[in-house]
């Protein structure tokens, strides 16, 4: 932890020094402390717990919508070049398309509120998940596969026993990165389509020009994406340790 906490220090110290000399205005980059005591206060007493809470329920409920698909199609694109040939091009295609200019589209093809904000979520998470499925899968060594077959293991022990197994930490990889994107997704769902998270938090800032209002909340977006990338490295630890 400790060249994380380093360099951390050396940014803050750097911010410090930037405003202290007035390099840079206050209404543009607060001092750090202000900013911390804004955001403590803003936490203790304020509606960013409440903001916060929504954006975590709508990115989980992304995440889930994008594990589900990605996971069972990442098998099949792996065990099958038939599906491989046929999907692939249009996995591919649609990460050209930009969350902004879905958004709008999902808002008149669903509606409003949680569903169409979790959609945008599940895109966004769905392909780096699906990429780490497929490769995890890919890279199983053969003889182990080979050894398993010829001891009579059918297609759901091989799944659940030995495939699922040796491709978990690839397939974590995938979700510990599909799980910040998620916050991501929430953020723009909200920008598009409204809602009561940090994202419409952002907009109501942006527009009466609270800077460091605007800097609040981009700390809690930063804490809740690191929060997330962290609780999924921890498993997979300890899955590696298993």
């Amino acid at each position: 932890m400790l060249p994380p906490l380093v360099f951390g220090l050396l940014l803050l110290v750097v911010w410090d020094l930037v405003t202290r000399t007035g390099a840079v205005a206050e209404f543009y980059l607060p001092a750090p402390l202000d900013l911390a005591r804004y955001f403590l206060d803003d936490v203790l007493h304020g509606d960013l717990v409440d903001y916060t809470k929504q954006t975590v329920w709508e990115a989980l409920a992304g995440s889930g919508i994008g594990i589900g698909v990605a996971l069972p199609l990442g098998y099949l694109i792996a065990r099958s070049e038939l599906a491989a040939a046929a999907l692939q091009p249009y996995v591919a295609a649609s990460q050209a398309m930009p969350a902004v200019a879905l958004a709008p589209l999902l808002a008149l093809w669903i509606g409003y509120g949680l569903l169409p904000i979790a959609v945008l979520c599940a895109l966004l998470v769905f392909f780096p998940i699906l990429v780490n499925t497929v490769l995890g899968l890919r890279s199983l060594d053969p003889d182990v596969m080979g050894a398993a077959r010829v001891d009579g293991v059918g297609w759901w022990g091989m799944l659940w026993y030995i495939e699922l197994p040796l491709a978990l930490p690839s397939v974590l990889a995938g979700v510990r990165n599909g799980l910040t994107l998620s916050v991501t997704g929430a953020v723009v769902g909200e920008f598009v389509m409204g809602g009561d998270g940090l994202g419409q938090l952002l907009s109501v800032q942006r527009q009466e020009a609270d800077t460091i209002g605007l800097f609040s909340t981009l700390v809690m977006l930063g804490l809740l994406a690191a929060v997330l990338y962290g609780v999924v490295r921890l498993v997979e630890r300890l899955v590696q340790r298993d």
